[in-house]
């Protein structure tokens, strides 16, 4: 029996037990929670938790930062698209993606085919308090990271809108609850995710 399909003592019950029938390619900027967030529903839907940008620096043997250093942001972004496409084609799960991953037509077309999209929506002055302490991000490596960011959310966004699903962030809100939010929001696709009661 698996931890899903297990009973819960404390409620007396059996807890829900979800299938996911598609991959979920969670996506959004950098600091929007998108390993954070994705990490928890993957956990809650008893699903593998998928990086993106994980799988890549485990294959490069090298962080983001330092692939963007030695071989620059084109190589990368091949190597995203190689990465997404293999981690689509696995079981489904919860896919957490790299801020820039679904900017490339070939990134969303190829999530809309095989997955399906959720947006993490997250506005630019939250997005600066979660990233302006971090020196992780190698875009933001300029004279003014957060000139920078604002540039780069003002392009981003209408890309961001092109998402199957959107989920709306906010600053007091807890990782927990912006789970459940995304599941509620999947559960609005019975032909992503559907919730049987045991």
């Amino acid at each position: 029996m698996s931890g899903i399909e297990q009973t819960q003592a404390d409620a007396g019950k059996s807890a829900p037990r979800y299938v996911l029938k598609k991959t979920v390619a969670m996506v959004g900027m950098m600091g929007a929670g998108k390993t954070a967030v994705g990490r928890a529903v993957a956990a809650k839907l008893g699903v593998p938790f998928l990086d993106s940008d994980s799988e890549i620096e485990t294959a490069a043997n090298l962080s983001v930062p330092e692939i963007f250093a030695r071989d620059g942001e084109a190589f990368f972004r091949k190597r995203e698209t190689e990465v997404i496409s293999r981690l689509l084609d696995g079981t489904a799960g919860i896919l957490s993606t790299g801020g820039g991953a679904f900017l490339a037509e070939v990134n969303r077309e190829m999530i809309g085919a095989r997955g399906v999209s959720l947006w993490l929506n997250a506005d630019l002055n939250l997005l600066w308090n979660r990233v302006r302490h971090k020196d992780t991000r190698p875009l933001l490596h300029t004279k003014d990271p957060k000139a920078t960011l604002q540039a780069l959310y003002q392009v981003r966004v209408p890309i961001y809108e092109k998402s199957d699903l959107c989920v709306l962030c906010a600053p007091k809100i807890t990782i927990d609850a912006m789970a459940e939010r995304v599941i509620e929001m999947l559960l609005s696709r019975p032909d992503v995710l559907e919730k049987h009661d045991a």
